[in-house]
């Protein structure tokens, strides 16, 4: 099971691709899926990590509508992907728009998922919570 770890800063290019990370790469070899995530963010899926998603999309469309509707919000809103030789991967227009990605990119491991962030919403929806590093454990 790939595991991802890191921080990365790009541009996404005129055609809207950005690049991944060498180190990102290798679980990506076959393609992934882009999705739509919590916090205004992009999680790009191994295919592996991809199909948990959905038995868990899919568990939870069962107990009620508005489960059935967020995982069909999420279905309709994954992209499948594939990473060029030179490490690119295109990000298409209603995921940019979700993520509010202009031209800087942040590119970062959450442990089961890369995602894809705005620096800026990085900055206001993430940032804050770094003071939990610098407190004392008594507090």
């Amino acid at each position: 099971m790939a595991r991802f770890v890191g921080r990365f800063e790009h541009s996404l290019d005129t055609k809207g691709r950005v690049i991944l990370p060498a180190k990102f790469r290798g679980p990506f070899e076959r393609g992934g899926y882009l999705a739509e995530n919590r916090e205004g963010c992009l999680a790009l899926w191994t295919p592996e990590e991809f199909e948990l998603q959905m038995a868990a999309m899919l568990e939870q469309a069962g107990t009620g509508r508005v489960q059935r509707n967020r995982a069909r919000l999420w279905a309709a809103n994954s992209h499948e992907v594939e990473i060029d030789r030179q490490g690119r991967m295109p990000i298409p227009i209603h995921l940019r728009t979700f993520a509010g990605l202009e031209d800087e990119v942040l590119i970062h491991g959450a442990i089961d998922r890369v995602e894809v962030w705005s620096p800026a919403v990085w900055e206001t929806r993430v940032v804050p919570e770094e003071q939990w590093f610098l407190q004392d454990e008594d507090d």
